[in-house]
This record gives C-alpha cells, structure tokens and sequence, in this order.
C-alpha cells in the first residue's frame, strides 16, 4: 500500500484563498489611494481657441491651480514641489480658483505664504476664494494672498493689456455663499474683448454662459471626485459641482475647465483622479 505524505495535509480552501487576495488587493489600492496617487502630479497641457481672443495674445499661456487645501493632505513640502513645477512652465498668467485651505491653523498661514510667494508669472497671479475659505477666515485667507503678492478678484476684472487691445480675466466670488455677483462685472469690459471668467464651483456656468459675454471659465471644486471607479465614474461630488466635475466641456457656447486640483478634502484619498496642474495655451481663431 502506498503512503503519500500529503494526504495528511487539507487541500487549499478555494473560498480562503479569493478572500486572502481580495484582502491583499484592498490593501494594495489604498496604500496607493493614500500614498502615490495623491503625489502623483498630472500637468494637463491643452489648447483652446477663444472666438474674441485677439491674435496678439495667441499662444498666450495661463497656468490653472485649484483647491489646495493646505494642512489637509497638502503639507509645506508637497506645495513647494507644485510651485516649482508651476514656475518651469514660464506661464504668462497664473490663476488660482479657491479653496486654499480645508481649516485655518496656526501652521497655515505662513505656510501658505512660503510657498504662493514663489509663484512668478509675466502677468500677475489672480485668484478667487472657494467655500472652504469661507467656512474658514476669508479675512485671513485674503490677508496671505495679498502679502504673498497674488490678487484677488471677488466680482472684479483684470485687463491684461497688448498694444491696444485687452484680455480680461474675471473673478466672481463663492457662489455656495451667495457671493457671486455677475451684474458687478458685467458691462466692465467691452462686448468684443475676450474674456475669461474664474469662478470656483464649475456648475455656476449654467449662470455665466447664459450672459454670453465669456469665452472661458475656469473653475475647481471637485477634485474630480477623488474617487472614480471603472464604469460608474466619481461616486461623490459636491453641491454644485456635479454637472461638470473634471475636464473641458462646452456649456451653451462657452468653453468649461474644471481643474482636479492639488489636496484633497477627507478622506486624504485619490484613485484614478490624479492631482492637476493645468497649463492652457490660448489660441486667436482663424480667420
């Protein structure tokens, strides 16, 4: 009679075995949901032809940067690293659409300052606040942009100028806390100028681009989602980010850029939804 010593053994439990590698795989997604992602930059390079945009400001470079959310995820070190990614790219104008911080404390301010005060672009650094600015010390967070050299426009407009003719960019202010006021800036540049409108929450082009004064909105918000899953898309948006939550899209006739962003909000989380640095390169169209 034969003896085969491995009859004394059970065999592999098959049901054991999917839940060890489910197991592993979980843990694997969020090591890399809460440690490579979020670090992961994506500088998204695209080109956009604006139907106003006077030819002298064609191949005119905007660089986009959105909800940092300083002290959440993003740390001194991390936002230092997006500056100088940012700065490489030679951007003729920087803009930055809200939520600098998730909560205000005492680390935040000077790190903020650190940081956004090494921002440099040929025409200046513009900015809106978003809701968590809000919800925090808007006092305090304009207080940071301007010793840090950075101007906000809460409902105003900045004409960049090139010869004699303009490029104005727009700010409206939060519109989750009824700050946005389109009739202040409206009627404040001419109808034939191009125009680019900052304003923190994406869904508030539903508003703008009915004054077809806009060529461009530039939003954040979002952060894409943070999450998104294979088939089914960003399973958690906010108010009034949910009809367009990350990329380009064309509401009525004007053209929507809704940035991921740099932090994150809670959880500190990203899968498939990398941060974004978004550098837009303007183009005249052809005639």
């Amino acid at each position: 009679m034969k003896f085969n010593i491995f009859n004394r053994f059970p065999k592999p439990n098959r049901i054991s075995s999917s839940l060890v590698g489910g197991l592993v795989l979980a843990a694997g997604s969020i090591l890399y949901a809460t440690q490579i992602e979020p670090r992961w930059l994506d500088i998204s390079s695209i080109s956009l032809i604006l139907p106003r945009l006077h030819p002298i400001f064609d191949n005119y470079r905007i660089v986009q940067i959105s909800d940092i959310h300083m002290g959440t995820w993003i740390t001194r070190q991390r936002l230092a690293d997006v500056v100088k990614s940012v700065n490489t790219l030679s951007p003729d104008l920087i803009v930055i659409t809200g939520d600098f911080v998730t909560d205000l404390h005492h680390t935040v301010v000077a790190d903020l300052h650190s940081c956004l005060s090494k921002l440099r672009s040929k025409d200046g650094i513009f900015a809106v606040l978003g809701n968590h600015d809000y919800w925090s010390n808007p006092k305090t967070i304009r207080q940071i942009l301007e010793i840090s050299g950075i101007i906000e426009l809460p409902n105003k407009v900045h004409s960049v100028k090139r010869g004699d003719q303009y490029l104005n960019i727009v700010g409206v202010d939060d519109y989750w806390e009824n700050k946005a006021r389109l009739r202040d800036v409206i009627g404040k540049f001419r109808d034939e100028e191009a125009a680019i409108l900052l304003a923190h929450e994406p869904d508030f082009a539903e508003i703008s681009s009915k004054s077809n004064r806009f060529d461009l909105q530039l939003s954040g918000h979002t952060h894409g989602g943070q999450v998104i899953l294979p088939k089914i898309g960003p399973i958690v948006l906010p108010m009034y980010g949910r009809k367009y939550p990350a990329g380009l899209y064309l509401v009525d006739e004007m053209l929507l850029y809704t940035n991921r962003g740099l932090g994150t909000g809670h959880p500190k989380i990203r899968l498939n939804c990398r941060p974004e640095v978004t550098l837009l390169t303007l183009h005249a169209p052809v005639i």
